[in-house]
């Protein structure tokens, strides 16, 4: 799932730059089913994404889970909690982010 599949293409006849419209993501609470970890050095959201839901572009369900972590980049702190929804709740996270981006 390419984040940028659900952003519209704004472009003008009279202007041949290309703008998307801004992605949407959904608030992801906290559940009793979530898995929390401590990070390693060399840990990034995507790999973290690929070995709890075999699927690296759900990274971003990883990053947003945990708000206290930069939402910029890639590597949540070394050393820090984090928390990573469980994978029973991707189906209905996904849908919530199509339902808020169409």
């Amino acid at each position: 799932m390419n984040r940028y599949n659900v952003a519209q293409v704004i472009q003008k006849p009279d202007n041949p730059i290309r703008r998307y419209t801004n992605v949407k993501y959904p608030s992801i609470l906290p559940s009793s089913s979530d898995i929390y970890v401590y990070t390693t050095q060399g840990d990034r959201y995507d790999i973290l994404a690929s070995t709890y839901y075999s699927d690296s572009t759900l990274w971003w369900i990883i990053n947003r889970a945990n708000p206290a972590q930069s939402s910029d980049s890639l590597y949540p702190t070394p050393g820090a909690q984090i928390r990573i929804p469980s994978p029973s709740r991707i189906p209905s996270i996904l849908a919530e982010y199509s339902n808020i981006n169409s």
